[in-house]
This record gives C-alpha cells, sequence and structure tokens, in this order.
C-alpha cells in the first residue's frame, strides 16, 4: 500500500479503478516579458507540460483517483536567447489532503528562477531519465522532488527513493555542464536534493513527517493536543536549525507553510509560545507572525 495513514482518509469515499499516474497537475505559460511577436507557439507548451507530468509513469505504485498529488506549474518566460532557446522562471505547487477534511495543506512551493532550456514548434517531451534535456529534465527533478515530500508527509523516510532519483538527475545534469545546476549554490535547484538526502537532516524530515501525521492529520480531532504537537516539532526545528543554519529546505518549509502555521495559532492560548519559537526560525517571516501577538 502506498500510504497506510491516507486509508482512513478514504473510508466512506467509496473505490475507483487504480492508474499508473501519480499527478493530477495543470501548467500555466506567460510569455508576456519575450520581445517581438514570434512566440505565440509556446502556448502548446502547456498542454505538453501537463501530459509529460500526468501520463508518465513515475513510480511502480498504484494511484486511486483521490491520490493523485495535485500541482501547478507555472513557466514564466523571462528572456530569449534565440528563436528557440529561453530563460525562465518556474513556479511549483503541490498539496495534499488534510485528514478529516476537505481542505488541502501545501507540501511543497519552490520559485525556480535559472531555468534555460531550449523549445521548438511541435517538438515533443519525452521522458528519458537516463538523458539530460534542459527542460524534460527539470520536469522530472521537479516531479521526484514533490514526490519525495509528498511520501515523507505519509511515512517516515518514505520518500527517500524519489530524493535519490532525484539526485540522480543532479548529478547528470552537473556532468553535462548544465547551467542552474550548481552545486555550490546551496540555495539552488541542486541544493534542495543534497540536503534533504543528507544524513544530518534526517530530523528535518522526521520532523516533517511528525507535522503532518501527528499534528496536521489529528487537527480536527484534537485541536489543543495538535497544537501541543506544532508546538513541539518549532521546538525540535529551532533546534535543528541552530546546528544546522542556513540550510535552504528550511527556508522552503516555511515558505511553504508559514500562512498555515498562522492559522494553526492565531488566536489560541499557545500564540505567544509559537511566535517565540517562529521568530527564532523564520526571522525573514516575521511581518506575518506578528499576527500572533496582536
Amino acid at each position: 500500500m502506498r500510504f497506510i495513514a491516507l486509508f482512513f482518509f478514504v473510508v466512506g469515499l467509496g473505490f475507483s479503478d487504480s492508474m499508473a499516474r501519480e499527478f493530477q497537475c495543470t501548467a500555466q505559460i506567460n510569455y508576456r516579458q519575450l520581445e517581438g511577436s514570434g512566440f505565440s507557439f509556446l502556448d502548446d507548451l502547456r498542454e505538453q507540460v501537463e501530459e509529460y507530468m500526468n501520463n508518465n509513469n513515475w513510480t511502480e505504485d498504484r494511484f486511486e483517483l483521490h491520490e493523485l498529488i495535485e500541482c501547478s506549474i507555472q513557466i514564466i518566460f523571462k528572456e530569449s536567447f534565440t528563436l528557440t532557446s529561453f530563460g525562465a522562471q518556474m513556479i511549483l505547487n503541490s498539496t495534499r489532503p488534510i485528514y478529516g477534511t476537505m481542505a488541502k495543506t501545501p507540501v511543497l512551493q519552490i520559485s525556480d528562477e535559472e531555468w534555460t532550456f531550449n523549445y521548438s514548434q511541435g517538438a515533443p517531451l519525452v521522458f528519458e531519465i537516463e538523458r539530460f534535456d534542459g527542460l524534460t529534465s527539470v520536469l522530472d527533478y521537479y516531479a521526484y522532488l514533490m514526490l519525495g515530500y509528498d511520501y515523507d508527509s505519509f511515512s517516515e523516510y518514505g520518500g527517500e527513493q524519489h530524493f535519490q532519483t532525484a539526485k540522480r538527475i543532479q548529478q547528470l545534469a552537473v556532468a553535462s555542464n548544465a547551467a542552474g545546476w550548481s552545486t555550490i549554490d546551496v540555495d539552488g535547484r541542486a541544493g534542495i536534493v543534497d540536503q534533504m538526502t543528507s544524513p544530518r537532516l534526517r530530523p528535518l524530515r522526521q520532523v516533517y513527517y511528525q507535522y503532518h501525521i501527528e499534528a496536521l492529520d489529528l487537527f480536527t480531532l484534537d485541536q489543543n493536543a495538535a497544537r501541543e504537537k506544532v508546538l513541539e516539532i518549532l521546538q525540535t526545528m529551532t533546534e535543528l536549525y541552530q546546528d544546522q543554519s542556513r540550510q535552504y529546505v528550511f527556508d522552503i518549509f516555511f515558505g511553504t507553510k508559514y500562512k498555515e502555521l498562522v492559522g494553526i495559532f492565531e488566536d489560541s492560548d499557545e500564540s505567544g509560545q509559537a511566535y517565540d519559537f517562529l521568530a527564532d526560525v523564520d526571522p525573514s517571516r516575521l511581518s506575518s507572525y506578528n499576527a500572533l501577538i496582536e
């Protein structure tokens, strides 16, 4: 079974045929920043990206319809080097359901501003994971990152296999001298999977699992107990942050979850404690956390 914990979420919803696909992904294309009028063919890329993400078999698992990972990919073209060579920004979001509710929680939110690739009119997107391509290899990399984060949220270290696959794609890109994959840039694309596969940061992944299974998924059953668990998690995150400062994955976690964290603690008895932890571990978003003490 893919997610034991998800069993309790789907009881009573009925059954559907399982399928060899993992994503329910939507794409958006924006090329308004490009100079010239010859780029309307880029509109075709939206449908191609959606088909690529939704129709490839990324794992050997069988997903029910309600298990599909909902995600969105926005590609913002920033410059054209030639008529078929581009610099772009990707904005990526993925979610998962919260047990006992109709709500979803953001799992991964990333903005990648250093993406260069070639794309010509009518060119197909071919899934060849062992061959580097500036366009599809980045899609592959983020697909496996989303899988890694999603699986980690349902079982302890459950995403390890997918993070390792993302790391192989990263290594292939580095061997190809591809732009945007520098391992020196710890806050860049390559730094994410290096940190998520680092033994030193395994406690962060454990905390990530606890946040979803032991706090968020139980929030509707016992809000006070869930808040206490999140406080324990924030204390652990603070201790990890002090030991592992300037790790990009911490910023990804809080960049994805900060609004949700404010919502969990706002107008609660624990809001002051939560503010103290969050101010220490995520000072860049202090203006948002001020709502906890106002």
